[in-house]
């Protein structure tokens, strides 16, 4: 019986969150409050004490906030993390013998009892407080005792002391704390830099910006292309893969599996004669290039994203150094990457069973360590979840103790559990299902289960309608309505949303035949675009990311709350700051040919609108102005006209 702490007589259990009983840690950024709950309770009917713990891990001593008891034996408290890191937490609870003598002694007051033995057993719970407390409150809670215990006291005055704020404060700083009850675990928090919740991503390929149609573009090239990308208000640029390609097996147009001479080749087929993952494509320019590229995003407030792809073409210097990282088959020749019936013959995977895979992880970690030093601090990472968890996990957290502000965004479409798995061990964002989502209902259910679930808590949606492997259905051969209506639904429903650029701008909409990606795909051919020119949607893709940034409510994707509609085109919801200043109402008509009205009801009490008085709605999006009144108010949207409102609410 030694081990057992038989007089600690608090529970502590069923705490939120804590991701797998506390082995990974869950995700905020600088600001963001981390609030906490917990079922605490005792046997009996004594009262209950509890505080959150935290800090700043390898810090010490603890921070205490008080926790606040909900109902129903639930208890909650929240802080703040300051800064980038990691942070930790825990509880502690006891049994406050001083606050339940205060409710028994007010009760029997209250019954018109004889309480002169309850004031003398309230000051040897007195007593005992004072021995913990510095000299000057000790004086005080002496007075205290004289006065509670005086031979000719006076009940309605003593009852008025030991009930009031300044005792109960004192008594409860001055608590003997041995008996106390510690929550088992010490939970982890990962404190990561604001980009890691708000970001609004552009992607282009480098060889397609050159003005010149047909001709490879250069990073030169790009620099023309930076400011058009920050006029319209993006703050990270990312760029496919910028090494060599191979030439073995390289794709031509189409994805065809033999290439015409001069077709450029997939940018994912990485590795040739000049080098692979920590080389440049020679057409595109040099190491120099890059530094001024990355230095005229930085002063347009633009970062520059790269992509981190664990795949080899069959040129790539790793074939030959390090054939033991990749899977030979019996006829001598090495195992390309297959989706069977697809076949990718210009791409090696990498085979994380080898027994030299210490050797590779190192060399595989030094590609992001190498680029980091040339300025890169964010990384879209191409099909993570064919790679080892264990090596990503590895590999993220060594990255993060020495740089704690880098950023990489998951680019894994596949199962619920394995994406959340990536997103447990460390991917900061990741792309998801938002681009196949197209009715009311599922967008309802989905928004449900990534902002009201445990996942809220370690996975953070990248919101993206197109990407150059993914042409989606509500695209396809569809008119400028469907583009900007996805496109608001995108910016508003998550705080991290991203466009495949100069593709979606152009309103290109004609599938493959066979597949849902692109017709005469920029994957495998050189692309021309107007990068001079502020389109009617470049214009409106500016003005929503000033939206974006002009309220806080849009910087957040968890403080979101749909609305009832009579019309299940019409998708509505509101979104807040946590303090419920600045408050945003969408409604977006998902019908790109036709208008659709309804009645739909406000949720009030979620966006802190009063019930008993009118509110005003600007529309950010035309400065048209409405005045609302109680929850059911009508809409109707014209997408021909416009197919979206974003009200700014005021009252």
């Amino acid at each position: 019986m030694n081990h057992i702490e038989g007089r600690k007589r608090a529970i502590i259990e069923n705490v939120n969150p804590e991701i797998d009983c506390g082995k990974y840690p869950i995700k905020r950024v600088i600001g963001e409050k981390v609030r906490v709950s917990a079922d605490i309770f005792a046997d009996g009917h004594n009262e209950m004490r509890a505080v959150l713990l935290h800090r700043k891990k390898g810090s010490s001593p603890w921070d205490e906030t008080p926790m606040q008891h909900i109902s129903n034996d639930r208890w909650e408290a929240e802080f703040v993390v300051n800064e980038m890191g990691y942070y930790e937490y825990t509880f502690q609870a006891w049994v406050d013998h001083f606050a339940s003598w205060q409710k028994g002694i007010k009760l029997k007051y209250e019954a018109n009892q004889d309480i002169r033995i309850e004031m003398k057993i309230g000051a040897l719970l007195m007593q005992k407080a004072s021995q913990l407390a510095v000299p000057n409150v000790q004086k005080k809670i002496d007075e205290w005792i004289d006065f509670i215990t005086e031979t000719e006291y006076v009940p309605a005055a003593a009852m008025a002391l030991v009930l009031g704020e300044e005792v109960s404060e004192v008594m409860y700083q001055c608590t003997d704390r041995k008996d106390a009850a510690t929550y088992e675990k010490i939970l982890p928090v990962l404190a990561e830099r604001k980009r890691a919740l708000f970001s609004s991503w552009y992607e282009v390929f480098p060889r397609s910006t050159s003005p010149v149609p047909g001709k490879h573009g250069t990073f030169k090239d790009v620099e023309s292309v930076i400011p058009l990308v920050a006029k319209m208000g993006f703050d990270i640029l990312y760029f496919p893969p910028i090494h060599p390609i191979g030439e073995s097996f390289r794709k031509g147009k189409d994805n065809s599996p033999e290439a015409e001479p001069g077709e450029p080749g997939s940018p994912w087929a990485i590795g040739g004669r000049e080098g692979g993952h920590k080389a440049i494509h020679p057409e595109l320019g040099t190491l120099e290039d890059f530094h001024n590229v990355v230095r005229i995003a930085a002063e347009n407030n633009i970062e520059i994203a790269l992509d981190l792809a664990y795949q080899c073409s069959q040129d790539h210097p790793y074939v030959t150094e390090h054939p033991r990282w990749f899977t030979w088959r019996p006829d001598g020749t090495v195992q390309y990457a297959e989706n069977p019936p697809k076949k990718y013959q210009d791409v090696l995977a990498m085979n994380f069973e080898n027994d030299d895979w210490q050797n590779m992880w190192k060399e595989l970690k030094s590609i992001v360590d190498y680029w980091i030093q040339q300025g890169v601090r964010i990384f879209r990472v191409d099909n993570p979840h064919t790679k080892s968890f264990r090596f990503w996990e590895w590999m993220i957290g060594e990255i993060k103790l020495e740089h704690p502000d880098i950023i990489f965004l998951a680019e894994a479409f596949t199962r619920n559990k394995v994406m959340d798995k990536l997103g447990k061990i460390g991917f900061t964002q990741s792309y998801t299902y938002f681009t196949w989502r197209n009715t009311r209902e599922e967008f309802v259910q989905y928004l449900h289960e990534l902002t009201k679930t445990k996942r809220r808590e370690f996975f953070r949606p990248n919101f993206w309608p197109n990407t150059p492997d993914i042409l989606p259905e509500s695209l396809q051969y569809k008119n400028e309505a469907a583009f900007v209506a996805r496109l608001v639904m995108a910016a508003t429903l998550s705080s991290n949303y991203g466009i495949y650029g100069p593709v979606f701008e152009s309103g290109l909409n004609v599938p493959h035949p066979k597949r849902e990606e692109y017709i005469d795909n920029e994957k495998y051919e050189i692309k021309n675009y107007d990068w001079q020119s502020m389109t009617r949607m470049r214009k409106l893709i500016a003005l929503i990311n000033r939206i974006r940034r002009e309220n806080t409510a849009l910087q957040t994707t968890w403080n979101i709350h749909f609305a009832d509609s009579q019309n299940n085109y019409l998708l509505c919801y509101g979104k807040t700051d946590d303090e419920k200043s600045n408050r945003i109402f969408v409604v977006v008509n998902m019908d790109p040919d036709f208008t659709q009205g309804s009645w739909i009801k406000v949720p009030l009490h979620e966006l802190g609108i009063s019930a008993d008085r009118g509110y005003n709605m600007h529309d950010l999006l035309t400065g048209q102005r409405y005045h609302w009144n109680g929850e059911w108010n009508y809409v109707e949207l014209n997408p021909l006209i416009f197919p979206a409102h974003i009200f700014k609410i005021d009252q």
